[in-house]
């Protein structure tokens, strides 16, 4: 039997490293090894080193390279950040999220209302976004940190944060300053990020979502912003985040983040291209199907696409069984067998959540893989529409 081609498109979840982006992690791995918190030169070289990759990921998102954390992942990353804000106003209680956002920040704030604080949680409409004015109306006194992330982690929805910050801006006062923080994970090196035009205090990223290795995260602190750390322990990071410096990780983001900035305008409109394809051609072959959010402003390489009246699970496991990888939704919650909070929040009709399925690229897909997947997948939807016990219900759009 012939090897057929593996097809990866759940880039969401996570990326293939590049390849320059292992050549720059090597070297720590061999002669490189020093501990950069060393005072002889074997380790300054690597203290050297780090500030290099520190400056990379400052360039990429126009921003200072001493407002740079290293961290070891994007949750990591978030619950630093909203840890902080509730240390730096002690006494706010009063968190504003979405009913949307990625577990690491909509976890963590559940665990803090058992400890007396309020979240306030923002829903969104059938297309994924946000009502402007209801988040206007949800800012309080006691407001310490607004956390909304800047691009759905399952839909590729985008969010308005730029409109966001300069609400935020005109709500404060020099005695009454509300902290801004979002979860940038899926955003970095998909969209432009320029961090000094935003109105923001606190960006959370993640390198395995860029094409760097899985371990290693990072979060801006706008110079100003009162920060605690999360992780006490030496003075790594300026004191800002404890623990010896994942030196190869560090120079394996920094690399990531130098190489995406140098393509994003290209990759954005390469990806847009074989997305807008994807869905074109499933929207006209299979009967039935829905694109969450399609008229909303989206990533352009994430689509988000409900099959009415079929199990999703079933879906994948027959692409799987042909070499195509997708995702149900967010790979933190696949599993779980609980329909997407995602979809649920933007009101997905019980007929279709259930077979939601999510497509995600990344710049080593090409054509090929496409028509691959587009040779394989009406064939599938149709057939387990022939033995759904729901098939007698007309699917016709």
């Amino acid at each position: 039997m012939e090897d057929l081609k593996q097809v990866y498109l759940d880039n969401n979840a996570t990326t293939a490293v590049a390849p320059e982006v292992l050549e720059a992690m090597l070297p720590f791995f061999k002669e490189s090894y020093g501990n950069p918190s060393s005072t002889y030169s074997f380790g300054s070289r690597i203290r050297d080193m780090i500030d290099e990759a520190r400056a990379r990921v400052a360039a990429s998102l126009n921003a200072a390279p001493e407002e740079i954390v290293f961290t070891s992942c994007g949750t990591e990353s978030d619950n630093t950040a909203i840890s902080s804000a509730l240390q730096a106003y002690p006494a706010r209680r009063h968190i504003i999220t979405t009913v949307v956002e990625h577990p690491a920040v909509l976890n963590f704030c559940r665990t803090l209302e058992p400890m007396g604080y309020t979240v306030t949680c923002l829903r969104v409409d059938s297309h994924g976004r946000l009502d402007l004015e209801a988040f206007r109306g949800a800012l309080r006194d006691d407001t310490a940190i607004v956390s909304i992330m800047y691009a759905n982690n399952e839909t590729g929805v985008v969010f308005p944060i730029e409109e966001i910050g300069r609400i935020i801006k005109d709500r404060n006062t020099p005695g009454g300053k509300i902290l801004f923080h979002t979860d940038a994970v899926q955003a970095v090196g998909k969209l432009p990020v320029d961090l000094k035009r935003l109105n923001l205090d606190m960006l959370s990223i993640s390198g395995h979502k860029l094409h760097a290795p899985k371990g290693i995260g990072a979060l801006y602190i706008r110079q100003g912003t009162p920060f605690y750390p999360y992780l006490i322990g030496g003075q790594q990071e300026d004191g800002r985040r404890s623990g010896t410096e994942n030196t190869a990780y560090i120079a394996g983001l920094g690399k990531a983040c130098e190489l995406a900035a140098r393509s994003l305008g290209e990759e954005a409109a390469y990806l847009g291209r074989l997305r807008d394809k994807l869905e074109a051609a499933i929207l006209g072959t299979c009967p039935g199907a829905i694109v969450n959010g399609r008229t909303a402003l989206r990533l352009p390489n994430t689509s988000s696409i409900s099959f009415e009246y079929i199990d999703g699970e079933a879906i994948l496991m027959l692409l799987d069984s042909c070499g195509i990888y997708a995702a149900s939704g967010s790979a933190c919650s696949s599993g779980s067998g609980k329909p997407s909070h995602v979809l649920e929040a933007m009101s997905v009709p019980t007929s279709a959540i259930h077979g939601s399925v999510r497509f995600s690229l990344s710049r080593y897909n090409d054509e090929s893989d496409i028509d691959r997947l587009l040779g394989i997948l009406p064939g599938i939807i149709k057939k387990l529409r022939e033995i759904s016990p729901l098939s007698g219900v007309s699917t016709g759009k």
